[in-house]
């Protein structure tokens, strides 16, 4: 009895923490918002003036995943040119978002967001090549 109860129980812990880390992973305009205000130094009315330009840029990108993920469900491997056509779709959405971005921030905080963006990238790929090293070992 001693047995399944405490089974239980870490089932039910394993699960918890499981969804408390899904929730983490959820991404909002609203955090980006939060962390551009203290970083730049955001006046109010730049704030409610990015707020849609952050809407609008991840649309675009939910957008661009959830063709690549279409593809994906089909079992469709992209060809060069589609993987081409897919990239260049993603550099001119994010062009077009960073002129809407610069047009609100001043040179200083434009050139600071621009170093955050590339910090962030730069993770971003760290962090994909670290995936790739360990599917490559199994």
């Amino acid at each position: 009895m001693k047995n399944i109860i405490s089974t239980l129980v870490i089932a039910f812990i394993f699960c918890f923490t499981i969804q408390a880390q899904k929730k983490e992973r959820k991404h909002s305009f609203e955090k980006t918002l939060k962390s551009m205000v203290i970083d730049l130094n955001l006046s109010l009315e730049q704030k409610n003036k990015l707020k849609p330009i952050l809407v609008e840029k991840i649309a675009a990108r939910k957008a661009l995943m959830e063709k690549r993920n279409e593809m994906k469900a089909a079992n469709q491997k992209p060809t060069k040119e589609q993987r081409q056509a897919f990239r260049a779709d993603k550099k001119a959405a994010e062009t077009a978002i960073n002129t809407k971005i610069a047009s609100v921030l001043t040179k200083e905080q434009y050139n600071k967001y621009l170093a955050k963006e590339a910090e962030r990238k730069e993770k971003a790929m760290q962090k994909k090549k670290k995936g790739i090293k360990k599917k490559k070992r199994l």
